[in-house]
């Protein structure tokens, strides 16, 4: 089978890249011949299929790429004379890359699904955070004003009414004539793509995977400090140090017991969080892959205190995978992943206190590590992956 995979980056930049790059390898290692359309980005991986694509997006373009342009449309029709795939597999592709990709491919017939790394569809901002700041669903329906009255985009009434724009160009029903089937990594995302009016059978919940065999059997070198930083008992968190993901709250429990907490990432809250930490908060910075295995693999637990709509974390799947348990906050898709009192427990999101008291409980739990990792291994890997993906190519 000849399956083309769509993203608008092509480097491990996020979730959203990581899962795309790994799809294309898993496909390939299953004899499939796989091609990737995406933006001509510097920090891009080098690929024969680099000829098709776009431009990096210039300011400029912002304000007309979003709607298809004439380049995308261009390039990537190009690429199906070309390539001839029986099935496009798209991924973040709004704004930089833009759904007129979908409807090229459905205009000649060719098999079109669209994993969803996150709440575009829905929301013109992306991530449902009110202004950057709560959980919001004030755009799940066919009417996307709120981000214009709330200049939802980067607080920018000319990016909020772009996006407006944009969400309303795109609308629902003409995303669902382009698409065969959504692919919602959470229970929780499909759910509310219903709410939003998305046609449910149309919607499909599978959960992202790792491949778990490449994955465990990494032999990459890991930094020097390794050792010196897991001498002693620790929790950890991976990720970025930005608002949504609840750091401030996670630091805010810290200083309310002496569990040792490694903060594994970096963002904009970093210079904040250390003027803020109390003395058993470290800071581990930004990591390699292989560091943040050990990391986590040593950990007595991971603690993901998000405060916003997280999807299917993978931080969450990659510490079960190295049998460390996982502490969750309630929100999202988080609890779908988590078995209180098996693989890690859950805690009321944004609640300093209800986090520290559940990081003690769990400190001084003994949970079966290898139940937690064979569970997930077989739960996440890619082979129930790719059986469940491949019936829906056909």
């Amino acid at each position: 089978m000849k399956i083309l995979i769509a993203n608008k980056f092509y480097y491990r930049r996020g979730g959203d890249c990581i899962y795309a790059l790994n799809l294309e390898q898993m496909l390939r290692d299953r004899g499939h011949e796989v091609a990737v359309f995406a933006m001509d980005y510097p920090e891009n991986l080098p690929t024969p299929w680099q000829k098709y694509f776009p431009k990096n997006m210039t300011r400029l373009m912002a304000l007309t790429r979003p709607f298809g342009s004439r380049e995308v449309r261009r390039k990537f029709s190009a690429l199906l004379d070309d390539f001839a795939p029986d099935v496009v597999h798209l991924n973040n592709i709004h704004t930089h890359i833009s759904p007129v990709i979908a409807e090229l491919a459905h205009a000649r017939g060719i098999r079109t699904v669209w994993t969803l790394h996150d709440y575009k569809l829905l929301c013109p901002r992306y991530d449902c955070m009110l202004g950057g700041m709560n959980p919001c669903q004030r755009c799940f329906g066919d009417n996307k004003r709120g981000c214009l009255d709330y200049s939802c985009i980067k607080g920018s009434k000319l990016q909020s009414a772009v996006g407006y724009r944009e969400a309303r160009h795109w609308s629902r029903r003409r995303l669902e004539r382009a698409v065969d089937m959504f692919i919602c990594p959470s229970a929780f995302m499909a759910e509310n793509m219903k709410a939003g009016g998305f046609d449910p059978t149309k919607l499909t919940v599978l959960n992202n995977f790792i491949d778990t065999d490449r994955w465990l059997a990494s032999t990459e070198t890991t930094s020097a400090d390794i050792d010196s930083l897991t001498a002693e008992p620790y929790y950890c968190y991976v990720g970025r140090l930005s608002r949504e993901k609840g750091v401030r709250t996670l630091v805010e429990a810290a200083a309310m017991n002496s569990r040792r907490l490694i903060l594994i990432g970096n963002g904009p809250l970093e210079a904040e969080l250390r003027s803020k930490a109390v003395r058993n908060v470290v800071f581990a910075g930004f990591r390699t892959p292989a560091d943040v295995r050990v990391l986590v693999g040593r950990a007595r637990m991971m603690v993901l205190p998000s405060e916003c709509y997280e999807n299917n974390p993978l931080s969450v799947i990659e510490a079960q995978i190295m049998g460390t348990p996982t502490l969750g906050a309630d929100i999202g898709g988080i609890p779908e992943l988590i078995e209180p009192g098996v693989s890690g427990d859950i805690f009321e999101s944004g609640n300093p206190r209800a986090l520290s008291e559940a990081t003690e409980r769990l400190w001084d739990m003994t949970f079966d590590r290898n139940a937690i990792s064979h569970n997930a291994i077989s739960r996440f890997n890619a082979d129930t992956y790719y059986k469940k993906l491949t019936k829906l190519y056909h």
